[in-house]
């Protein structure tokens, strides 16, 4: 029975939902909860100043909302549904884009879910994605590593030993445009974590690959955590890494990463290079009440690549 929890709850919570979620509907069989966030926030940098006349402040404010449902069929099989939605400033319409929207079937041997989710990587490239304003723009070479992904088949596995295995396929609505991908972590009792995947497969009808390597310690209030990504797309060689670290006094929340990635031929993958550091603060007002402020420092040229700053404030429910 332990086996089917972890399987059913296993996607979820991979994703950043709230704690504070309310719960709808409980009974023996059948969960449903509620939840999400409002976050106003803006956004300050000359690179904002795209056309003549704009600013260089952007509100950049967002509120989410999901649902997420389980029922237990038997002693050995569980069913599960997930649900969020976003509604921006940036868009200035009342759209909500549909960020997550999955549903699945799990048993003891694991959870098997399709819709827009998770590929099978992001449980790698959290490690170093860890800030509310910056940070995560080296670690995503090829499509196929991204996190909600239409179209896309999911299937997660608890290994005994602390290891989770996950694997995904991505059916492109475009011919010849199929990705695959598989990962594994180990998650060790006393903080440390190990990582490796690997996705392959087109985009943008070339061939596009990808391998993943990351590494993580956590010991008290303190956390650290690492990525090295190298592959292929249309037969050029890309390459990048992504350092964090974390420190936590009572309510404050101290943080810092690097980004790097470049690639061989520029002129063949153009506006791929990335090269910042960025560092953040934040503080835990209440349980679901944070302030937060960020200024990621940027190393390349161009007023498109000017320093910025961001801060929000976010309300969890």
């Amino acid at each position: 029975m332990n086996k089917i929890i972890f399987s059913t709850t296993l996607l979820s919570t991979l994703i950043s939902t709230s704690s504070f979620a309310f719960e709808v509907y409980s009974n023996d069989d059948s969960s449903l909860l509620l939840g999400g966030r409002v976050e106003p926030r803006f956004n300050v940098s000359d690179a904002n100043e795209v056309n003549p006349g704009d600013s260089s402040f952007e509100d950049i404010s967002r509120a989410r909302i999901y649902i997420d449902g389980t029922t237990r069929v038997n002693d050995d099989v569980s069913v599960f549904g997930f649900y969020e939605g976003e509604l921006t400033s940036e868009s200035n319409t009342s759209d909500i884009e549909n960020r997550y929207m999955y549903a699945g079937v799990a048993t003891g041997f694991g959870a098997f879910s399709y819709g827009k989710q998770d590929s099978a990587q992001v449980i790698l490239t959290d490690v170093t994605d860890i800030m509310e304003t910056f940070g995560g723009s080296a670690s995503d070479l090829v499509e196929g590593n991204q996190d909600k992904r239409e179209n896309n088949f999911v299937y997660q596995l608890e290994i005994p030993f602390g290891v989770t295995a996950t694997a995904n396929y991505i059916a492109s609505d475009k011919e010849n445009n199929d990705s695959a991908g598989l990962s594994l972590i180990y998650d060790d009792p006393i903080g440390f974590a190990f990582g490796v995947g690997y996705v392959d497969g087109k985009q943008n009808d070339v061939d596009a690959n990808q391998m993943n390597v990351v590494a993580s310690y956590a010991v008290g209030d303190f956390y650290m955590g690492g990525i090295y990504v190298s592959g292929e797309i249309d037969n050029v060689d890309v390459d990048g890494y992504e350092i964090a670290a974390a420190y936590t006094l009572d309510d404050f929340v101290f943080r810092y990463v690097y980004n790097n990635r470049d690639a061989d031929d520029k002129a063949k993958i153009s506006d791929y290079e990335v090269d910042y550091h960025a560092i953040e603060g934040v503080y835990n007002v209440t349980n679901n009440f944070l302030g937060y402020a960020g200024y990621e420092f940027n190393r390349l040229d161009g007023k498109q690549n000017d320093d910025q700053f961001q801060a929000g404030i976010r309300y969890n429910f």
